[in-house]
């Protein structure tokens, strides 16, 4: 085999069991993206687009270029953790 020939073999394989497992392949591939429009954002983040929306502009993650616009997914995954609760507070027992 030829250099770079296996790690094709692998991400083939790899992306075939991730389709088996009902896993969108495609969706994976824009949440890695730096920049997202509003459409695909939500759709990664799994939100509305209103909501997705008013997130972005809060965590002030959002760029217009001429009318294009689009948001900074690193900028907007900082801004979220800052919610993310511990376990403390998350109420795990149901009490």
């Amino acid at each position: 085999m030829r250099y770079g020939e296996n790690d094709v073999l692998f991400r083939k394989e790899v992306k075939s069991m991730m389709k088996d497992m009902g896993f969108n392949y495609r969706e994976a591939e824009e949440s890695r993206k730096k920049f997202v429009r509003y459409k695909d954002g939500c759709k990664v983040y799994g939100m509305g687009i209103s909501k997705f929306q008013e997130i972005a502009k809060k965590a002030n993650a959002v760029y217009k270029v001429n009318q294009m616009v689009l948001v900074n997914t690193e900028i907007l995954d900082c801004y979220l953790e800052r919610f993310r609760l511990t376990s403390k507070e998350v109420n795990l027992d149901g009490e």
